[in-house]
């Protein structure tokens, strides 16, 4: 009986334990493949066949850092938006960025570099440091994992106008609608840059603002540039808006013997936008400003209404830009 049981046992340790034994555990190797709880989450890989690097200049610092684009978008995009806007507005200001930086790329203005870090130059940029510290604390991976996710679920998309990167502008709020770059910069506009209305955008904090200045005020920030600046207070000609563009943004505007622009007036005063009505209340003049930014391009708080509406980054980036497609960036 001994005998028995000690053949029988070999004989299952041989037919089925030691197979299993050395049996190779198959692993996947695939650094794109993500395994969690049996869930698979299959991040989106994509081969740049150009303009995978580009070349950074920190202005502070006057260095310039050779970078892979969607590494550099990460800190782009959680400079330029909110982390805490919807995943598709996210999505359409990673395709924004990224086409902003390949036209930069393509029409250079820093002798050693594609693009820098400065905003009122090119584009916003934070390091990962300095953005975590800025974000509350227990939101801070999951705010930098959610832009990772938008950067590289659009990987080497780009906005085109005619199999062109566009010159994707974009702003804060538009204040219900949009501007055209002419009224802003001059020249002879950029036809998939267009006067469009977005809903929703008065919910933001963004939309409105007001700047109240003393009469005394008014004419020293004048002054500044216009030294022979006269202005009767009492006449109600004296400051008055003149024009107003198609957006309803002031075009040009009169401070006493002089005439200015809307944009040039927005400088001079520190307003959001140009959209602004004057009200002169006794020894001070009031503006009461819509919208944030020049208002060309695509509103931010505009695109995230629109994600909340329904509408994902195919739909924001058709509305905000005319006559334009969404492309691979090896295409171009």
């Amino acid at each position: 009986m001994k005998k028995f049981l000690l053949y029988f046992f070999c004989f299952i340790f041989t037919c089925f334990v030691l197979p299993a034994m050395l049996t190779k555990i198959d692993i996947p190797t695939n650094s794109s493949e993500v395994r969690e709880e049996n869930n698979i989450i299959e991040e989106s890989t994509y081969d740049y066949k150009k303009y995978g690097t580009i070349r950074l200049l920190h202005k502070k610092t006057e260095t310039v850092e050779k970078v892979a684009i969607d590494e550099y978008l990460y800190h782009v995009v959680s400079a330029e938006m909110p982390a805490d806007y919807e995943m598709e507005a996210l999505k359409a200001q990673a395709i924004v960025a990224r086409t902003y930086t390949v036209y930069k790329a393509l029409n250079p203005k820093h002798e050693n570099a594609d693009i820098c870090d400065d905003s009122t130059c090119c584009q916003a940029w934070v390091s990962k440091e300095d953005r975590l510290a800025r974000w509350e604390e227990s939101k801070r991976e999951s705010n930098w994992q959610k832009i990772q996710q938008c950067v590289d679920e659009t990987k080497g998309k780009i906005i085109t106008y005619q199999n062109q990167p566009i010159n994707a502008f974009f702003h804060a709020n538009s204040g219900g609608m949009t501007e055209l770059p002419v009224n802003v910069w001059g020249g002879s506009g950029l036809p998939y840059l267009q006067v469009v209305e977005t809903a929703g955008e008065e919910g933001y904090n963004q939309y409105a603002s007001e700047v109240t200045l003393t009469n005394d005020e008014v004419i020293e920030k004048l002054k500044v540039k216009y030294e022979d600046i006269q202005i009767n207070f009492q006449n109600e000609d004296d400051i008055k808006i003149l024009e107003y563009t198609d957006s309803n943004r002031v075009k040009t505007i009169k401070f006493g013997n002089h005439q200015i622009s809307g944009v040039e007036a927005r400088t001079i005063f520190g307003l959001r936008s140009t959209n602004f009505d004057i009200q002169k209340q006794d020894n001070k003049v009031k503006f009461s400003v819509k919208g944030y930014g020049h208002g060309v391009g695509m509103s931010q708080t505009g695109a995230d209404s629109l994600a909340k509406q329904g509408k994902n980054y195919e739909d924001i980036i058709h509305h905000f830009y005319v006559g334009v497609d969404i492309e691979e960036i090896n295409t171009i």
